[in-house]
């Protein structure tokens, strides 16, 4: 950790790495369990392709603002910047200081855990074995985002490709095994029906969309970002949207809607159903599943630790988190913290302790910071290059 000054971080990654980080946050181990839930609340085929549908088009409202609020104020930060800026250092503080306490860390220790526990599939361990593996995995990725952005940019959007290349071969094969019947099987008994099963089964999808604005915290390392950031954050909603509807219309295709609905792991009985997969579905879905989460793990450890960073700049945290490596150009220090912290918790609690941490404080925080944008489009100086469309009906969608 020698080597470190004041100087700023410099803008080094282009639009393929902010695809990358957007989707590689966005595309994690939550889908592999949802298309059920989805299907669960939908009650029919339909209805659950629609929600998959319907839950990409109501997350573009989302990434519009974000991108509206990337390009008024592009430097790293996120959610503590649009706080800062729409005037309450108090609600800025209270941002990054959660992020830290409640959802940043914890998120690297749920990643972790979820990938050895998937790895575990394949070579049994102690639980021990399998803490020791994941403190493995962090400090594996630590070190590649500490010495370089650009290094990590580059890993970021190679395992992101690499992490979508098994959900495209698996919508390839599955559709010429589809079973027609499947699409037009009546309701679940006692499930809702019509509008009211569809509003249940997009609510179901939210957290498969969670994540796009990960980006968002590294707009200062972004190359021209008043253009490549809303760029970014549409085609990140395009592709997310595009991929899960496509998932869904084949895993409901592939396997009984009764099955589907309550099955905990869909997308392993849907592959179980293609012949040239056939018994070794859970087996390609493990792998799927190391792989997708792998990508989610590589991109919290990079773009997490620069609210902490942007920060410490403002004078709002402890100085040292934002400092630059004068070597590698990364916030080496507020990396290195956030991963050690993370390190203890892997230790500290259980996988579903930290899932249930997490999510409550997450919700809260996106929805302060869709509101900063009814306060600072009314303030002088607020001079986006883009801004989205129907702003205030975007914002409170």
């Amino acid at each position: 950790m020698e080597g470190k000054n004041n100087k700023d971080l410099k803008r080094k990654l282009g639009l393929g790495a902010a695809v990358a980080i957007s989707m590689g946050t966005t595309i994690g181990s939550g889908i592999f369990s949802s298309i059920g839930e989805v299907a669960g609340a939908a009650g029919t085929a339909l209805i659950t392709i629609m929600a998959f549908l319907v839950g990409g088009l109501i997350n573009i409202p989302a990434n519009l603002v974000y991108a509206e609020l990337a390009t008024a104020y592009p430097e790293n930060g996120g959610q503590y910047v649009y706080f800062r800026e729409a005037g309450s250092k108090f609600l800025a503080f209270w941002c990054g200081w959660i992020r830290f306490w409640a959802t940043d860390p914890p998120s690297i220790s749920i990643m972790a855990l979820a990938i050895v526990n998937y790895m575990a599939y394949f070579i049994p361990m102690s639980n021990f074995a399998l803490k020791i593996v994941a403190v493995l995995l962090v400090l594996f990725f630590m070190i590649i985002h500490m010495r370089s952005v650009e290094g990590g940019g580059k890993f970021q959007t190679f395992i992101t490709i690499f992490k979508i290349l098994p959900f495209v071969i698996l919508i390839g094969l599955g559709l010429f095994h589809l079973r027609p019947e499947y699409y037009s099987a009546p309701p679940l008994e006692g499930s809702a029906t019509g509008i009211v099963a569809l509003l249940a089964a997009v609510s179901a999808t939210t957290w498969s969309f969670d994540g796009m604005a990960a980006v968002c915290y590294m707009t200062g390392e972004i190359k021209n970002p008043k253009k490549t950031m809303p760029r970014a954050l549409i085609i990140s909603i395009i592709g997310v949207a595009i991929l899960y509807v496509m998932l869904s219309f084949v895993v409901t295709g592939l396997m009984p809607f009764n099955e589907l609905a309550a099955s905990e792991a869909p997308i392993a009985e849907a592959a179980s159903k293609i012949p040239l997969i056939g018994e070794n579905g859970g087996t390609v879905v493990a792998i799927m599943a190391i792989i997708v989460i792998i990508g989610c793990l590589s991109s919290c450890i990079m773009f997490q630790p620069r609210i902490e960073y942007a920060m410490a700049k403002d004078g709002l945290w402890f100085p040292k988190f934002g400092e630059v490596h004068e070597k590698w150009e990364t916030p080496a220090f507020s990396i290195f913290v956030q991963c050690m912290y993370a390190i203890i918790l892997i230790f500290a609690t259980s996988l579903s302790d930290l899932l249930g941490y997490f999510t409550l404080v997450a919700l809260i925080k996106n929805f302060l910071t869709f509101g900063t944008i009814f306060v600072l489009r009314k303030k002088d100086g607020y001079n986006p290059l883009w801004k989205m469309p129907a702003g205030y009906l975007m914002a409170g969608i």
